[in-house]
């Protein structure tokens, strides 16, 4: 990817995440991005191409950031468990770009309730991270039942964005929106019959 693509789609994030995709003009975008519209739209053709690159954009960040974390923080989990809990609890880093990733995803989300242009594009982008997830419990619970296993995915991503919407507009403390995605973790995995945690 090119800096001038790179800085429109950081810039597309940035602007759809303060303003929301209603909000998201491509002058506005422009400026943000530190180009022309010209530009923007040679790169982008027009609004639903920003939208939908910016969508992928910010999944591509998602998996930089967790990526980042790992190479800094810590060494990549060999264990099952603390790797699940760990590609979750990703999403609650109290750090400006996941904020502003996670707030543009919910604008994107919620956009696509009245104009159907992203739903498709959304479907994908939920149902790689469900798998991801669903991947991380088949490994804990090799024995649950594949179909359970992503319902189990499936409740506890729902539950992770609704968790991350209460805490981005300040309605849970960080440390209590973590605790309770735990606990959830902790009921699905016993659900699916996986070994108690040694912790």
């Amino acid at each position: 990817m090119t800096d001038r693509r790179r800085a429109i789609l950081t810039g597309a994030a940035r602007v759809i995440a303060r303003q929301g995709v209603r909000g998201l003009r491509v002058a506005d975008l422009a400026a943000e991005a530190g180009v022309s519209t010209a530009l923007v739209y040679y790169h982008f053709k027009d609004r639903p191409g920003i939208l939908r690159h910016a969508l992928a954009f910010i999944g591509d960040r998602a998996d930089r950031y967790t990526a980042t974390w790992y190479d800094e923080a810590a060494a990549r989990p060999s264990d099952p468990r603390q790797l699940l809990e760990q590609t979750l609890l990703m999403e609650f880093q109290d750090l400006p770009e996941v904020r502003e990733n996670s707030t543009a995803w919910g604008e994107l989300r919620a956009h696509s309730v009245f104009d159907p242009e992203l739903r498709d594009d959304l479907a994908a982008a939920g149902a790689a991270w469900v798998a991801e997830v669903a991947g991380h419990l088949g490994e804990l619970c090799p024995d649950a039942p594949p179909g359970a296993v992503t319902a189990a995915a499936e409740r506890l991503t729902a539950l992770l964005e609704g968790l991350s919407v209460r805490w981005l507009s300040g309605l849970l403390p960080l440390e209590h929106a973590r605790g309770l995605l735990r606990e959830a973790i902790g009921v699905e995995t016993g659900r699916l019959g996986c070994p108690p945690s040694v912790n």
